[in-house]
């Protein structure tokens, strides 16, 4: 097999995200409501005698290419959990077009793309719940990257639950392109035992319904967030002020900021707005990704 091989590594947006416990071992248990949206990086891969990675792309320039960038860790993962199975080496080439550390799962999601490009060059398949287990290894935003579709996640993102359906949503985002530390944040969040998620309406099919939802949850890292960056605050104030905009909220640790929409005109517009008012900030939109893709 010499064809290129291609993987997209969607948008992770954490709709609604509770911090319910801190751990003895440090970490803290979510419960996440998590999208996909239809703005990714982008890999390709060919076989090679060994493993390589290049990147290109408008935020190529944050990531390395050595051993600790997470595609390489990813493949090196595969590779030593199953060596009978794995290619011999891929030349894997990212395009990097989503901003780095900003919420968006942009390296747990290059990791796990990588993934699924190991297991499509795969000599013979591999059980995928221990594709899962070996992603959850890899960072917690891991595993629900592996499947970019609506989801609950909850403990430390390992526990996943698929939605079997999800109303059809676009999505406006903006970055203001300040890196924020997921450490730093959790170190000034006040509480760590908040309340979980509310049960989720069933059939879960219109927009009105997630909406009502959502109004009920929250983001707990995003007042913590706001503290060290104040223009996330300023972003989700001006995009809940677009038309149509059913919610604005943080995604992740931040700094990047949603709208959400049930019209695809309301989502271009408010990113035409967003680009208006901040030109020099990171602005996409696009649809989510349903159950079916």
């Amino acid at each position: 097999m010499s064809s290129v091989v291609t993987q997209t590594a969607p948008a992770k947006i954490n709709l609604a995200l509770h911090v319910t416990r801190r751990r003895d071992d440090g970490y803290h248990d979510l419960e996440s409501l998590i999208v996909f949206a239809d703005l990714s990086d982008d890999l390709e891969a060919v076989l090679a005698d060994e493993d390589s990675l290049s990147i290109s792309g408008p935020f190529a320039e944050a990531l390395g290419t050595g051993p600790t960038n997470l595609v390489l860790r990813a493949t090196a993962a595969f590779r030593q959990r199953w060596p009978d199975v794995a290619p011999k080496g891929l030349a894997i080439h990212l395009v990097k077009n989503l901003p780095v550390a900003a919420g968006i799962g942009g390296g747990s999601a290059d990791a796990a793309a990588a993934l699924r490009l190991m297991l499509a060059m795969s000599s013979a398949p591999v059980p995928l719940t221990e594709l899962a287990d070996l992603a959850a290894g890899l960072g917690a935003d891991v595993p629900a990257c592996l499947l970019s579709r609506p989801l609950i996640a909850r403990g430390v993102g390992e526990i996943l639950s698929p939605l079997p359906e999800f109303p059809r949503l676009y999505i406006t985002l903006v970055n203001p392109l300040i890196a924020v530390s997921t450490p730093d944040v959790f170190r000034r969040l006040r509480a760590h035992d908040n309340y979980p998620l509310p049960a989720l309406p069933n059939p879960l099919t219109r927009p009105a319904q997630l909406g009502l939802w959502l109004s009920e949850t929250r983001n707990d890292l995003e007042p913590p967030a706001v503290k060290l960056v104040p223009e996330i605050g300023i972003l989700v104030d001006e995009l809940a002020e677009t038309p149509g905009c059913m919610l604005s909220r943080m995604s992740g640790s931040g700094a990047t900021v949603f709208g959400l929409f049930g019209s695809e005109g309301q989502a271009h517009e408010a990113a035409s707005q967003m680009r208006r008012l901040h030109p020099d900030y990171w602005v996409g939109t696009a649809p989510l990704l349903g159950v079916e893709e």
